[in-house]
């Protein structure tokens, strides 16, 4: 489906350069005659970003796209593979699904795009193991951030209580700690 620039926002998925990108950058430029549309657009199989500044009326293709649960399986070649909880494999570029993976989570969200997998994303928040940090600090009624770093290479930010061994749920999208996890 065709839709001109100014009918675009963020998050929709266009076709460019025969590329599948999704839009993450959109705004609407004004002059004295014209007008433009400035946005930002991502391309899903290689994460490059590229700047563009259209007339409103230039005509994008639009893609239809669907997100399905899936569970990562094993890497082969260039590609890692997922299935679905039916039972249907997916493949995508190990670069699609990198940013995803080293959060190690049971469930992922695919997005399909022409049935297709393109790219994958963690969930809204994982839980991890922290493996390196400071002495907690007991006396200060739990207020206030610390370093950390996790089993998966990442460093965060933490409450003052954590410690070493600690499983801590994390947005994997900011990096913003949420809560310690007991059991």
């Amino acid at each position: 489906m065709q839709v001109n620039a100014l009918d675009l926002r963020k998050g929709n998925l266009v076709r460019y350069d025969n590329r599948i990108c999704e839009v993450v950058y959109w705004n609407i430029l004004k002059n004295d005659r014209r007008q433009f549309v400035q946005m930002r657009i991502k391309d899903l199989l290689t994460g490059r970003i590229n700047e563009l500044k259209e007339h409103s009326d230039s005509k994008f293709d639009q893609l239809d796209n669907e997100v399905v649960e899936v569970s990562h399986s094993y890497r082969e070649g260039t590609e890692e593979v997922f299935y679905t909880t039916e039972g249907e494999e997916l493949r995508c570029n190990i670069e699609a699904a990198a940013d995803a993976i080293k959060w190690g989570c049971d469930a992922y969200q695919g997005f399909v795009v022409e049935g297709r997998l393109v790219t994958v994303s963690p969930p809204q928040s994982v839980v991890c193991k922290v493996v390196d940090t400071s002495p907690p600090i007991r006396g200060n009624a739990g207020s206030g951030l610390k370093d950390a770093m996790l089993e998966n290479g990442i460093k965060v930010r933490v409450g003052l209580l954590v410690d070493i061994g600690d499983r801590v749920r994390i947005d994997p999208e900011t990096l913003e700690f949420k809560e310690r996890v007991t059991s």
